[in-house]
């Protein structure tokens, strides 16, 4: 890594100075975030984080003048400046480019993650449950933040060497199969079932709970329950068909999203084994029965039933939050996994706390391995039509919004599948919209804003690369020996690559805190430099040095970072929205579109986006390539060069 290098040679010359190890001062060293003003450092020293990290009083009353002056620039620092609280360092022009560059090249899609502020982070396997709708309805709004969150989490857990299982946690039981059941038998029609599942059960669901009111309604729908959990054959079949449907049409659309799952399960699953926990609990004295007859767990510090959890009826049937039990205790039978993350709105977090209290009351230390990734709600998401409540909706109209942009555009270039192109622009718009700001905020949408072509949007992002990808194929790509980087000196190129030296850090903070909106914002920043360079540094018209260094030290990365040895290597495996862009016969180079990776990947690239319609958004190549035979996924582990 390039920052890493940067970082060892400043430590190694502060250990000497402050008699403390490299190793204690390489997270006090942090890259400089690129200012408009120019003038700013490569890295900066803070003074707070070396005297909290260090282990000696006498560094209690360190100074960053004082520091500062006992410091000497060398062949890697050119210069040494102290302030308020830190001390900067500016490195060697010349060194800073070739090395940058040379790094890139190098590592390839592994850029950063091998940086040493990785190397005390062990691998782990990681047991991930997200969207988790329920079944027999139609995959509400509501789940589409679950759904691109923890596939979030999970694509950042896998490109950083993780083992990830991702688990869909689906709501398949409960007394509201009693009600649907009952609705079926009177409303039901086996044809609207099978050619629109969810779209029909929705309907008999309308109409039973409206006539739900009725006592004789409700107790049809209590037995029909009951023959469920007693295993009854027929009931059991009704509800399988349901569960089976609405599973087919959950698929579809994740598949549209561009989104997999290792394991399917539910609440199904874990009805016997919740009893298992019941009685667990019981032998640990840890279940008290109230007045009605229902189960609880004390959780009350004081013992006082103060704080309880309600875990069994006064039928003895189990809740919602026995089978959660039941399914982490079974989870890490299976999986053994070192961390188990669940991913729901904030409405749940009384759940989870709940949940992980009974588990280390149960005795299971490992719960404290356990963790709640929350977000807050979307607001004023509407279509044309009035309020919006299914996620199909929203693809719908996002698509449709995309491409009438599209088409009254007059800049906008004809592309193979004009429809096509206008969903992965409008899903990214949608993601980056949602992943700006911190999860656990409530945010207002808006469309206008979402779907704008400038500013920080996922659109912009899609445009840039788009130009990038159009300037790399017109102009070739040149080989890192050729060029000459003493002609990359100009401060719209220094910002450039002053910005790359980020990256290692912007993704461990996201792996530490599992906030995209890191990555986001370091994606929007690099967008920006991309596009005063490409109005700054012109490769056309420039001397033959200059051209080839600006092409392979700005252009050539487009928005993957990695240089392509072969502008001819296509066709190119190109994964949904600013996807894996993979010469035939060669790892991807990506770099800056590994960010971009970790906020989507589509493993079955099912439909992809041609090399045309990608750069259709500004400069369309000479010569089309179609991808579609060269869709298919290895079934291997994924890369760390991963789809958005």
């Amino acid at each position: 890594m390039a920052a890493g290098s940067f970082r060892r040679s400043i430590a190694s010359q502060l250990s000497k100075v402050l008699d403390l190890p490299p190793e204690n001062l390489i997270k006090s060293i942090s890259a400089v975030p690129v200012s408009k003003k120019r003038h700013v450092a490569d890295f900066q020293l803070s003074i707070a984080s070396v005297i909290e990290n260090g282990s000696s009083g006498c560094l209690e009353h360190l100074q960053a003048q004082q520091l500062a002056e006992r410091l000497k620039c060398d062949s890697v620092v050119s210069e040494i400046s102290a302030g308020p609280g830190t001390v900067n360092f500016t490195i060697n022009r010349e060194l800073l480019a070739k090395t940058v560059l040379q790094q890139v090249w190098k590592d390839g899609s592994e850029y950063g993650i091998k940086s040493e502020l990785f190397s005390t982070v062990p691998r782990q396997k990681a047991v991930i449950e997200f969207s988790s709708p329920n079944i027999a309805k139609k995959f509400h709004i509501g789940h589409l933040r679950s759904t691109i969150v923890g596939n979030f989490i999970a694509n950042l857990k896998a490109a950083l060497g993780h083992e990830v299982v991702r688990i869909n946690y689906l709501g398949d039981w409960g007394m509201q199969f009693g009600l649907l059941g009952v609705g079926f038998q009177s409303f039901g029609n086996e044809e609207k079932l099978k050619s629109s599942p969810l779209q029909h059960l929705f309907e008999v669901y309308v109409q039973i709970n409206k006539a739900a009111e009725d006592e004789n309604t409700k107790k049809l729908a209590k037995d029909f329950f009951r023959k469920l959990e007693d295993r009854d054959e027929q009931t059991l079949s009704i509800w399988k068909q349901f569960r089976d449907l609405s599973i087919e049409e959950y698929i579809r659309i994740y598949k549209r999203l561009g989104v997999h799952f290792d394991e399917y399960s539910g609440e199904s699953f874990y009805q016997e084994k919740a009893q298992e926990v019941l009685k667990m609990l019981e032998d640990k004295g840890l279940l008290q029965k109230t007045i009605k007859g229902t189960g609880v767990v004390d959780l009350s510090e004081k013992k006082d039933l103060s704080t309880v959890s309600t875990v069994m009826r006064s039928d003895g049937t189990s809740l919602y939050i026995t089978r959660d039990l039941a399914a982490a205790i079974d989870r890490m039978n299976k999986h053994s996994w070192d961390t188990m993350i669940y991913v729901t709105d904030k409405s749940q977090s009384n759940h989870f706390q709940h949940l992980f209290q009974i588990l280390k009351l149960m005795g299971y230390d490992w719960a404290e391995r356990c963790q709640h990734v929350s977000f807050g709600l979307v607001q004023g998401m509407k279509t044309r039509r009035g309020e919006v409540i299914f996620l199909e909706d929203v693809l719908n109209e996002v698509r449709s919004r995309m491409l009438k942009n599209m088409t009254s555009t007059k800049t906008t270039k004809e592309v193979q599948d004009p429809v096509e192109t206008a969903e992965k622009v409008g899903l990214a718009a949608l993601i980056i919209q949602d992943f700006r700001g911190l999860l656990s905020s409530d945010y207002q949408f808006s469309w206008d804003r979402a779907l704008q072509s400038r500013g920080d949007t996922g659109v912009f992002l899609q445009y840039t690369h788009a130009r990038l990808h159009s300037l790399e194929q017109m102009h070739g790509n040149a080989q890192l020996t050729d060029v000459n980087v003493a002609c990359l000196q100009e401060p719209d190129a220094i910002s450039v690559l002053q910005h790359l030296l980020r990256y290692d850090e912007v993704l461990y903070r996201s792996s530490q805190d599992l906030q995209p909106k890191h990555i986001v914002s370091y994606l929007l920043t690099l967008s920006h430099l991309a596009a005063v360079a490409h109005k700054t540094l012109p490769v056309k018209g420039s001397t033959p040095d200059v051209a080839q260094v600006r092409h392979s030290g700005v252009g050539g990365w487009s928005l993957e970072g990695g240089p392509r040895k072969d502008p001819a290597a296509l066709p190119a495996q190109l994964c949904h929205h600013w996807g894996e862009y993979e010469p035939a016969g060669r790892r991807a180079n990506s770099q800056a579109l590994l960010w971009v990776a970790l906020l989507w990947e589509d493993r079955d690239c099912c439909s992809q986006l041609c090399i045309p319609e990608r750069a259709a958004l500004l400069e369309p190549p000479k010569t089309q390539h179609s991808l579609k035979d060269n869709c298919s996924r290895p079934s291997q582990a994924p890369t760390h060069h991963l789809s958005f």
